[in-house]
Formats: C-alpha cells, sequence, structure tokens
C-alpha cells in the first residue's frame, strides 16, 4: 500500500498515546518510508547521545508534493503543510536511525529552510507546521530551539527543508 499524507493541525487535535507512534496514529498520521540520500552524504547520523538529521524534503516515495515559493506559488498555509510533511520524514529518519522512536529523550533543535517569495515575512507560522508536529509527538521531550533559513533557490524547488538534532537513548 502506498503512504499517503493528509495535514493536520496538531494544536487543534486531540493527540493521545503512550509512545510517539501511537501519538501519531492518534493525529491519523504514519510515518513514511525514511527517505535515502540523494547525492554523497547519509540521511543521519549519531555522534555520542546526539542524533542529527539531513535536510528532509516535502516528499511522498522521491515525489515533491510541495514545490515553490512560500507567498507566490504557495499560500502559507501550504507552507505549513510543506513543513508538517518534510517533519515527517524527518521523524522517519530518527525511527530507521534507532528502531524505536521512545529512545529520543529530546528533540533539541529544529532547523528550517524555506523557500519564499521576496518581501513574504511570515516565517515563523510556517515553520510552525514543524514544530507543531514535534510537539504532538514527543510532547515535553520535543520542546526544542530552532531556526529559520531562507534561500533563494532550492534543491529542486521545494518549498521546504528541515532539519533536526535529538538527544537519544545510547544503549
Amino acid at each position: 500500500m502506498a503512504f499517503s499524507f493528509r495535514p493536520v493541525r496538531p494544536a487543534d487535535a486531540r493527540v493521545t498515546g503512550a509512545d510517539p507512534l501511537e501519538r501519531l496514529a492518534s493525529l491519523g498520521l504514519s510515518l513514511p518510508k525514511a527517505p535515502g540520500a540523494v547525492a554523497a552524504y547519509v540521511p543521519w547520523a549519531i555522534t555520542g547521545n546526539l542524533l542529527m538529521t539531513s535536510g528532509q524534503l516535502p516528499w511522498i516515495d522521491g515525489n515533491l508534493l510541495y514545490k515553490g515559493k512560500i507567498g507566490k506559488d504557495l499560500t502559507p498555509e501550504k507552507g505549513y503543510d510543506a513543513c508538517q510533511l518534510a517533519t515527517l520524514n524527518a521523524i522517519a529518519q530518527l525511527e530507521d536511525a534507532l528502531g524505536d522512536l521512545s529512545r529520543v529523550r529530546r528533540v533539541v533543535r529544529l532547523e528550517g529552510t524555506l523557500n519564499v517569495a521576496p518581501g513574504f515575512t511570515a516565517h515563523p507560522p510556517v515553520l510552525n507546521g514543524a514544530s507543531d508536529l514535534i510537539f504532538a509527538v514527543f510532547e515535553e521531550a520535543g520542546r526544542h530551539t530552532r531556526m529559520i533559513y531562507t534561500n533563494p533557490e532550492m534543491p529542486m524547488d521545494c518549498a521546504c527543508l528541515i532539519v533536526v538534532y535529538a538527544e537519544i537513548e545510547v544503549p
């Protein structure tokens, strides 16, 4: 069965469950297969008790679902959805690396690079698509710092790119 994505607004949903996958399911979401690298890098790396993902795009099975500049080609709401899908791919990378999302002690940092039109300045609510999902899935362990970047041109004209840094339990 092919993976599908339906954006949700975690702040408006009742999130329940004992572990991150159950909370994700309560939002009506599941994890896609962790995307592979598209160039000469690895999708994630662990050093000590820190797990870092490479930049994750808003795609499903190698097809970009959100392309173009936020504020021109995409509404801020669609930008929010793009950030949420890219974050879902980042969470899939965390699970791929750890085998169990319960090993995430804390999401330390979230970085989002947005493809925005000239003059667009509503970056924070767009990146909330990523933060809201992280908070919903990891609860208190999801409280993170974050940074927003913009690029005049993005790889493959993607709407966003999301990177997650997580402190993990080391076996």
